[in-house]
Parts: C-alpha cells; sequence; structure tokens
C-alpha cells in the first residue's frame, strides 16, 4: 500500500514533512485537510489529530520530524542526514522556544496575558545565531536543518515582512529568499482540493515511481 500523508498546505510542519518526502522521492497517497472540518478517518488515523500524520502499512507516524527522517532513511540523494549534531540541537532550538515564542508574537488573540514584544526579542535571539551560523545553508552542504527550520522562519518572517527585511540578518535573509524562491517550495505550496473520502490518490510527489 502507498503510505498516506495527511496534510495541511500552510501549516510548518507539514511543510518540512512534504518537503522531507520530495527530497526523498518517495510517493505519498497526500490528502489535504481542513483543520477547521477534519475527516472522521483523519480523526481515526492519527492519534494526536494534528498534521502531518503519514500511515503506513503497520504504523502511523504523526510527529514531523519522525516523517522527515523515516522519508530520507528510505532514499537521500542529497545526503541531508549527514549533518553535526550541531543540527539537531538547532532543530531542537527552532521546535522549543523559537516556536513558542513566534505563536506568541504572530497570534496575539491566544495569549492575550502575554507581551508580543518580549516574545519577539526571545525569537530575535534564535534567529541572530541562525544568521551567524549560515553562509549558503545552515551547513555545508545542506541538510536535515535546512528543511526543518525554514518553515518556521518563513512564518515569523511573514508577521512583518517589512521589519524582518529591515534586521540586521543579511544572511538570514538571504537564505530564507533562497528557500522561497526554490522549486521544492514551490512543489511543496501547490494548492491541493480539500480530501474527502471517496476521492482518488493524489500522488505526491507528481512524478514520484509508484511501486
Amino acid at each position: 500500500m502507498t503510505p498516506v500523508l495527511y496534510s495541511f498546505r500552510r501549516c510548518p510542519y507539514a511543510m518540512r514533512a512534504r518537503l522531507a518526502i520530495l527530497a526523498a522521492a518517495v510517493p505519498v497517497d497526500l490528502r489535504e485537510i481542513v483543520l477547521r472540518d477534519k475527516p472522521q478517518a483523519f480523526l481515526e488515523t492519527s492519534p494526536s489529530g494534528t498534521v502531518p500524520c503519514l500511515k503506513l502499512d503497520d504504523q502511523v507516524i504523526d510527529e514531523s520530524l519522525d516523517i522527515m527522517n523515516w522519508a530520507l532513511s528510505q532514499s537521500d540523494p542529497q545526503g541531508l542526514l549527514n549533518m553535526p549534531d550541531a543540527g539537531r540541537d538547532l532543530i531542537a532550538r527552532c521546535d522549543g522556544p523559537f516556536k513558542h515564542a513566534l505563536d506568541r508574537t504572530k497570534y496575539t488573540t491566544r495569549y492575550p496575558d502575554q507581551d508580543p514584544a518580549h516574545h519577539r526579542a526571545e525569537a530575535c535571539r534564535f534567529l541572530s545565531d541562525l544568521n551567524d551560523q549560515i553562509d549558503v545553508s545552515l551547513f555545508d552542504p545542506p541538510s536535515l536543518a535546512d528543511l526543518a527550520i525554514a518553515p518556521f522562519v518563513r512564518q515569523f518572517a511573514f508577521i512583518d515582512k517589512p521589519w524582518f527585511d529591515a534586521q540586521p540578518w543579511p544572511k538570514l535573509q538571504g537564505w530564507l529568499a533562497r528557500f522561497l524562491a526554490s522549486d521544492a517550495f514551490g512543489q511543496v505550496m501547490v494548492k491541493y482540493p480539500a480530501w474527502v473520502p471517496g476521492d482518488g490518490s493524489t500522488a505526491f510527489p507528481p512524478d514520484a515511481v509508484q511501486e
């Protein structure tokens, strides 16, 4: 059975899962979910009720980083898993303190008792460290860390893009611009109709070879 990936186009967690699946060229059946109207089949599959969720023959993987590692363990032509331990540390900082600060900067109505300026300053510490880390990519050659972190930097940047562009982070801004202009980003951001039970398969990546 072709693995089934439940996804949501704009979710950064789902985005990075699709980026890894694209890089691995591992075929999945993509099912685009509307988060405000989750199909029962999805809720019965995902233990957490969140995207991304990958259904395999013998297991369900519903953590985005685990999906990335699964895909690249099948095929890793770019050598994305060959990164130093510092890459794992950066991903952990992104998924932990940075995402915490990002949410409280972006979603102010969800956190009315939080100071968004304080959390933006916390996020900036991580972004400044990324700027210092980057040459062309986070590591040479590019690695899993680039795919795992870029969707969240994108999400933060577009809270206030003119403000982001005015910050003293030229290497980070260039890295993000290259990501946004990449063929990979364009392919993972193609719009698909919302999946409903009974729909046919949507192959992703579109040109991946089906077994």
